[in-house]
């Protein structure tokens, strides 16, 4: 196709020229001294065109000349920062293969290409990335010291410069999560602190914040953290609901005293609130510290609503419950009467129910659920130890005492 325009291009150009120059009488005189010469403009006219091209041609083959060594330096350099991209592509491929040692290799000769390269001098983001490969591949061949040497001149290469890039931001990622490998968590924290506000919010960045907060024992952070990752869509919906319940209860555990407890209590948000198992382990630990009301508040919703419930979390509920029923009040009758009717043969719930009622003297209706509980040996050996010592204390209340012996026979054989 190009070549028929060109034809016609041509065809249309003799046509022009023929029209315009077929029938040109007219003369060109040059006249010099005493002589003088004579030309036809068609002569004159193609002369003019030749001598043009021709000066046009000389003024090029001058520049070329002239400019020669600029673009032969310029040529060397560009040769070189092509091969210093190829070691880095070089370096890469080998690292993703597995290589490291080659790798390293790679990276190392790209750096070196770019220093012994003025024009390459500028390029920060090549050296950065080459450190960062060699870095990271001896990451995992175990060198932590030469590798603590490339992080750091990556480092301060970042430091230097402004405003952030990716190659920036990657290098205290990558720093962070090697420091964390080596179980170093207040510098993962410190390369952390260091990201803008809009790279701290990343994923990859939350990942390394949930880990750096794990591993320094900071469960409330932790928490804090996987909550935002969960609601990024960092984890599975399983996984987060499994990691939150975990983190919740790491927090509850590590409170010391029923205040630090409530705090704990607090921060939880309402997801956690409702969870069987993180309401459970709040219960057990108020009750130990010797604040069973507070276990008692944190379980009512949840005993209320046991049929929402799957079985292994009203035996949670109901084991946390038991123990914390001194001091019960009477608006708890009515619930605790609902679930020993509709779960009669759950131990778990027929010991708490029992309980209950021997809390509120109720020692008649105590007694079946109890005695229902305690033969139960798929039970909580804790839970039927303290079912056949309520049956104790109910005996004795009754003056019926071989019947408390035997009952605190029956609580004391228990493994």
């Amino acid at each position: 196709m190009r070549g028929a325009i060109w034809l016609v291009l041509l065809f249309a150009a003799a046509t022009v020229a023929a029209l315009a120059l077929g029938e040109n009488d007219a003369l060109v005189s040059f006249f010099y001294g005493n002589h003088r010469v004579d030309l036809s403009l068609n002569l004159f006219l193609i002369g003019a065109l030749i001598a043009t091209l021709a000066l046009t041609f000389v003024v090029k083959a001058i520049d070329s000349l002239i400019t020669l060594p600029t673009r032969a330096k310029a040529w060397r350099a560009l040769k070189r920062e092509r091969a210093a991209q190829a070691a880095l592509r070089e370096a890469m491929a080998e690292h993703f293969a597995g290589r490291f040692n080659r790798a390293h290799k790679a990276a190392q000769r790209a750096l070196a290409i770019q220093a012994s390269t003025d024009e390459l001098a500028g390029d920060r983001e090549l050296r950065i990335l080459a450190t960062l490969v060699a870095a990271r591949s001896l990451h995992r061949l175990q060198d932590r010291t030469r590798r603590d040497q490339l992080l750091r001149q990556a480092l301060k290469a970042v430091r230097r410069a402004a405003p952030q890039q990716a190659v920036d931001e990657g290098a205290r990622l990558l720093g962070a999560e090697w420091a964390l490998d080596d179980g170093d968590a207040p510098k993962a924290r410190s390369l952390l602190s260091e990201l803008a506000p809009g790279v701290a919010r990343r994923t990859q960045a939350l990942r390394l914040k949930l880990r750096a907060a794990r591993l320094s024992r900071q469960p409330t952070e932790a928490l804090a953290t996987a909550r935002l990752l969960a609601k990024h869509q960092g984890f599975s919906a399983d996984a987060a609901q499994g990691l939150l319940r975990s983190l919740a209860l790491q927090m509850l555990d590590a409170a010391h005293d029923g205040d630090q407890l409530r705090r704990a209590w607090a921060s939880l948000d309402e997801a956690g609130r409702r969870d069987a198992y993180v309401v459970a382990r709040a219960a057990r630990r108020a009750t130990e510290m010797g604040h069973p009301a507070d276990a008692r508040a944190w379980l009512r919703l949840p005993w209320s609503g046991l049929r929402e419930l799957s079985a292994e979390q009203r035996v949670q509920i109901a084991l946390a419950l038991a123990p914390s029923c001194e001091g019960i009040g009477t608006e708890w009758l009515q619930a605790t009467e609902a679930a020993q009717q509709a779960f009669g043969n759950e131990a778990a719930v027929q010991a708490a129910a029992g309980e209950v009622f021997a809390a509120r003297g109720l020692w008649g209706k105590a007694r079946g659920p109890l005695q229902l509980a305690a033969a139960d040996r798929g039970l909580q050996a804790a839970a039927r130890r303290r079912a056949w010592r309520t049956l104790a204390r109910l005996a004795r209340e009754e003056g019926d005492e071989p019947r408390a012996l035997q009952c605190e026979q029956a609580a004391a054989a228990i493994d």
